[in-house]
């Protein structure tokens, strides 16, 4: 019997940065649409609770630093044993919060050393795990890439909002989010017409950030709100189904407004 376009069923999707905040709600969006889940993380007991949290059944956990070459080959190897990859949702990052010396701190205390490792998982790592497994996207006959940018890569910081603030604004975040959102570009034009390549960029999601902070970015905000890791789930369902089958090459604000005005 035919599906609904949005189903997700009999497919195998892959979400780095699976077991953190942001990257279990995609995990679940992706499971509550039917497919099955591979999540990959650092934390090997982290990716193995999350993977048994899951609606459905078949789900498996991947632990792999994503910052070596040797992880990402380990990824690849357990993914081509699995035998499918329908979808691939590049999650994994570091973020202002991450906690890297020298990254989210006053730009002059920035480091190179910061700036490279920030590249290598948010930018390098989804190139290469695309690249290494385009095989098994282009065989699903409906691949499906989607890449997690950020209003950072789109647009620059408002530095006002920091002021008084414990928090920062990387630049090594900007490039790297930036750079993601210009790769999903180059993706989907190299990789049609078999795989489609998109991403969306989320605006500032309300983790306990400093209240001052918190009354200034709402103040900038259409919506009148910071975001919810909740309200990613329905663009992340719909990008890697049927009911985006015509969508490639675009980078999606999910911002409450922030980037419209």
């Amino acid at each position: 019997m035919p599906t609904h376009e949005g189903d997700l069923s009999g497919r195998t999707a892959v979400v780095t940065g699976g077991a953190g905040p942001l990257g279990s709600v995609l995990s679940a969006a992706l499971a509550d649409a039917g497919a099955r889940v591979v999540v990959v993380d650092l934390d090997e007991q982290a990716c193995a609770t999350t993977a048994r949290s899951l609606t459905g059944s078949g789900h498996e956990s991947i632990a792999a630093n994503l910052l070596e070459a040797r992880g990402i080959r380990d990824v690849v190897t357990a993914i081509e044993r699995l035998g499918a990859c329908d979808i691939l949702v590049n999650n994994a990052a570091f973020t202002g919060t991450s906690g890297v010396p020298g990254f989210a701190v006053p730009f002059d205390e920035q480091t190179d050393e910061a700036f490279t490792m920030a590249l290598a998982l948010n930018l390098t790592a989804p190139f290469s795990l695309t690249r290494q497994l385009a095989h098994l996207l282009r065989a699903s006959g409906r691949g499906s890439v989607i890449n997690v940018s950020s209003i950072y890569g789109l647009v620059g910081p408002n530095m006002g909002l920091y002021e008084g603030t414990r928090m920062g604004n990387p630049a090594a975040y900007a490039a790297s989010k930036g750079g993601l959102a210009q790769l999903t570009r180059y993706l989907a034009t190299v990789l049609a017409p078999d795989i489609r390549v998109n991403a969306f960029a989320p605006g500032g999601i309300a983790r306990g950030q400093d209240d001052a902070f918190v009354e200034r970015y709402e103040r900038l905000t259409p919506l009148g709100r910071m975001a919810t890791e909740g309200d990613f789930r329905g663009v992340v369902a719909w990008l890697a189904s049927d009911a985006a089958a015509y969508v490639t090459g675009q980078v999606i604000a999910v911002d409450g407004g922030w980037t419209a005005w």
